[in-house]
């Protein structure tokens, strides 16, 4: 059965919510780009611009010594000259961001008006009102660069968010984004099949985050053409029934949310919550099976062909089990099914619904005494 938004099978809608700042990340090396004013803040900024090759040009009659330091050490990637005066309208022109730390509402108002004629994205340090960008917390593993934001509500927020993945990164995921940089063409040669290249990335990802060391070439060569070797004459794809445990995505496990990141397809019914497909690949097809009366129906036949024929094209599948999968009858045909057609299933556990939901409750699923009364409630 082909799946169809008005059959069983429908395609999940609304895969991306609300945003409240659009994301984006400026390549700026050998750019020009313009700072109004010489305060110790006008400095970081310049120093930030600097960081990512930037031509900066700071315009301060006063510059402080934190400005001054700046102009003398240099940067170790773009540069920072500096000309002392106040800036005019003109000196904005060509740039390709401009940035002013000025105390005054009524001249930041005039050089916010002065950067939208010229037709240059702006930010006033400190006056979201006269801002087209922030600058968020930064987690710097060159070439991986995170920017993290609370859409200005919340600087401190994103500060503490900064040190929380600074804490989960290893140390050297910059060196594999290098390699993994200076390797994509080669690997293009070597692999000629798309499918093929996506298992070795998958495999590249998944060993970043327990190796320290980044391979060289070479390694990276051998273990290329181990995939292509192991592909050629089958188009076979994969499938991983993961559990979804009660519907927090704080919830999954790591391995879950791996396989969620890594799927062609992902299959699920409507008591899967939204917040857990948010987290898969952003290209995967979400198929909605729906079982529940009044929404159609599917029977188990039709989803286990669905699933072999994913899997004949080189999918990797992921089929959603809300809660955990030991405790799911439905998984165990389906398991059956497909290992009875020769296709080998792998089962990532999830968090039972009662697990989940007794911590909400500081209750404990295993007290030996007479249960408080606050427990009983539950």
């Amino acid at each position: 059965m082909e799946p169809s938004r008005h059959g069983p099978f429908r395609m999940a809608a609304g895969r991306i919510g609300p945003l409240a700042v659009l994301p984006v990340f400026f390549d700026l090396r050998g750019r020009r780009c313009v700072l109004a004013g010489g305060s110790e803040a006008a400095a970081w900024k310049a120093e930030l611009l600097a960081a990512a090759g930037a031509a900066v040009t700071v315009f301060a009659s006063n510059p402080s010594d934190a400005m001054e330091a700046l102009i003398q050490g240099g940067s170790a990637s773009g540069t920072v000259r500096m000309m002392r005066r106040p800036w005019s309208p003109e000196d904005l022109a060509d740039a390709s961001l401009v940035v002013a730390d000025l105390p005054d509402d009524g001249e930041a108002r005039v050089f916010w008006q002065a950067a939208r004629a010229a037709g240059v994205p702006v930010n006033v340090v400190d006056k979201p009102a006269f801002c087209d960008f922030r600058f968020g917390a930064i987690v710097n593993r060159s070439p991986v660069v995170i920017g993290l934001s609370t859409g200005g509500a919340a600087p401190v927020l994103a500060q503490a968010l900064r040190q929380r993945v600074e804490a989960l990164l290893p140390k050297g995921i910059g060196a594999w984004a290098s390699s993994a940089m200076s390797f994509r063409a080669r690997l293009k040669a070597l692999l000629p099949d798309a499918g093929a290249r996506r298992r070795f990335w998958t495999w590249f990802a998944e060993t970043a985050f327990t190796s320290t060391a980044a391979p060289s070439h070479a390694e990276l060569a051998e273990k290329a053409c181990g995939l292509g070797c192991a592909a050629e004459g089958r188009q076979s794809g994969s499938v991983v029934l993961v559990g979804a445990g009660p519907g927090d995505p704080e919830l999954l496990t790591m391995k879950a949310l791996r396989a969620l990141q890594g799927a062609d397809v992902v299959l699920f019914d409507h008591l899967v919550a939204t917040e857990i497909l948010a987290v898969a690949r952003r290209e995967a097809r979400r198929l909605l099976i729906d079982k529940s009366g009044g929404r159609g129906t599917c029977r188990q036949d039709e989803i286990n062909a669905l699933v072999r024929r994913f899997v004949g094209q080189g999918r990797r599948v992921v089929c959603l089990k809300a809660g955990d999968l030991a405790i799911s009858g439905r998984a165990g045909e389906e398991i059956e099914n497909l290992r009875r057609h020769g296709i080998t299933v792998e089962i990532v556990p999830g968090v039972a619904a009662a697990s989940g939901a007794a911590p909400r409750h500081s209750a404990s699923l295993a007290y030996r005494d007479p249960l408080p009364a606050s427990c009983r409630r539950v």
